[in-house]
């Protein structure tokens, strides 16, 4: 039998880093009686957001502080809703194959009131991409190719070089937070502290939240120029940490929180109710398979047999809580190159059949066993990626359970799981969730590359095939290289690297608030109205 292990440590932090982005879309209204769009708006006041796990870092390159950068931080470019580049520190921008160039505003300013040069800017992407700071946030947004940056303060340029050629310069490192100075002078203070050119300060915490970010005054630089001085944006954001998606809903029908996302079923009630709406695109439970060298799932042919025994359309009902569909890539429906390459590359049930073949019997209790060793699989999950995610685990434990595998199921805080990613590698398995990446090269550092003392492979996937395709992609720019993108995830598929379980959406709700929704549904603090 598969056993449960459930565990409650204090701290939670936020998804992991790569769980970054799907392409922006505007929120419009909810049904019901009142609309947030009808009302009056507010001057000044406070807005509240709700957000499921705690941040521990500030730092806009960690691991964990990417969720809260946009609020005190600027990147070079912007999303716009309808998918392109957008003005953002820069003003105008131009690309090739392997090298950009970005002009930046002029009377930018920082926090601190400091004049933002184009040597800041260099300063702060050379901080972020400098493989000896560690920076998992900054490692999982950049190219995964070496570059090199100069800056030029009279024409206010910010010039990129690549080491090779590579499809989407603009989209990666334009949208990196760009750090000021000061903060670069003592990084460590950023785990506690802001030091960018964005719309709002940190001027307050405390340890588990609420987090307080206050609103600038004079700020002009916003994407395609918006400013902080329009009416109703709200004086003050208040970021509470609430990880029940039911207490979540709870606090949107009674006004306790102004914006929040909900993924569950706990949906159904809050239609009609006037509240505003943002549908975005997601990839509901990304797993992933240790492949170390001593642990079970290093074995392909077991990989394979696994997946195809699942049940993806149960699967995927499970994920969505109702009629779910099975995911097609690894990347959203609205994702740069997607295409549905699940279908015809993954493992069918017939992999099964190879265990055998490949030294794997039954022992007298029905278990499997290779060379007199028991297939025992530790499962990990967490409900702070998503509610439906640790019965989705339970599904396919069950299903591995009757295969003959010993499962050790455990659904543990979102930063438990984060740790045994990265650090201790105590897992084989891990259900995730993520909005998505826009873009098919984001996820490379994941399926390539150094292992987490170096990268962010921490799956310690070697994949020649994948790596093959990705190289022939990098070579094409934009969507000319989306075949090889695809025939890589292909790859990954064919060899059980990983398994995106549903295709769904993420609805991000506002009560009394009118909004905008970047990338991976984080709310553009510019766009936010606050409504009587």
């Amino acid at each position: 039998m598969y056993r449960r292990t459930v565990s409650f440590p204090r701290a939670r932090s936020a998804a992991v880093a790569s769980a970054a982005v799907a392409s922006a879309v505007m929120t419009g209204c909810g049904g019901g009686d009142v609309s947030s769009t009808h009302t009056p708006v507010v001057v000044g006041g406070t807005v509240t957001i709700a957000t499921a796990s705690e941040t521990p870092s500030f730092h806009p390159y960690s691991q964990f502080g990417s969720a809260l950068a946009p609020y005190a931080y600027d990147s070079l470019v912007n999303m716009a809703p309808d998918g392109r580049v957008a003005s953002g520190l820069a003003e105008k921008w131009r690309a090739g194959a392997t090298s950009a160039s970005f002009t930046l505003r002029r009377g930018v300013t920082c926090s601190d009131g400091a004049i933002l040069t184009a040597s800041g800017v260099a300063r702060s992407l050379r901080y972020a991409s400098d493989p000896r700071n560690r920076l998992v946030g900054a490692r999982a947004a950049l190219p995964g190719v070496p570059f090199t940056v100069l800056a030029d303060d009279a024409a206010r340029t910010v010039s990129v070089r690549m080491a090779s050629p590579y499809s989407f310069i603009v989209r990666t490192i334009g949208l990196v937070p760009v750090v000021c100075p000061a903060g670069l002078a003592d990084p460590g203070a950023l785990d506690r502290s802001t030091e960018g050119t964005g719309p709002y300060v940190l001027s307050g915490y405390t340890s588990g939240g609420p987090y307080l970010f206050t609103r600038r005054k004079g700020y002009a630089w916003g994407p395609r120029g918006a400013t902080n001085a329009a009416a109703g944006q709200p004086e003050r954001i208040v970021v509470s940490v609430v990880p029940q998606e039911s207490t979540v809903a709870n606090l949107l029908l009674t006004g306790g929180v102004n914006i929040a996302m909900v993924t569950g079923p706990d949906r159904a009630r809050l239609t009609g109710h006037g509240l505003a709406t943002a549908q975005v695109p997601t990839v509901v439970g990304l797993t992933f398979f240790n492949e170390r060298t001593g642990r079970p799932l290093s074995d392909p042919v077991l990989r394979q047999a696994l997946v195809g025994a699942l049940d993806r359309k149960g699967l995927a009902n499970v994920a969505i809580g109702g009629d779910g569909t099975p995911a097609s890539h690894l990347t959203a429906a609205d994702s740069v190159c997607h295409a549905d390459v699940a279908a015809g590359n993954l493992p069918s049930h017939r992999a099964v059949g190879a265990l055998g073949a490949a030294g794997w019997t039954k022992n007298a209790r029905g278990r499997l066993v290779k060379h007199s060793r028991p297939l025992r699989l530790r499962l990990l999950s967490s409900a702070d990626f998503g509610s439906t995610l640790p019965s989705v685990a339970e599904l396919m434990a069950a299903t591995w359970q009757a295969l003959g595998a010993d499962v050790d199921l455990v659904s543990e805080s979102s930063n438990a799981v984060v740790q045994a990613m990265y650090q201790s590698g105590d897992f084989d398995v891990v259900v995730g969730s993520s909005p998505g990446p826009p873009l098919p090269a984001q996820l490379v550092p994941y399926f390539s590359g150094s292992p987490p003392s170096g990268g962010l492979n921490f799956a310690y996937v070697a994949n020649s095939a994948y790596d093959r395709f990705v190289a022939l992609a990098l070579r094409a720019p934009g969507t000319a290289s989306c075949a090889d993108w695809n025939r890589a995830a292909a790859a990954l598929f064919r060899s059980a690297d990983a398994l995106p379980i549903a295709d769904g959406t993420s609805t991000v709700y506002g009560y009394r608030t009118t909004f905008a929704v970047a990338p991976g549904g984080q709310i553009v603090p510019t766009s936010i109205r606050l409504h009587r």
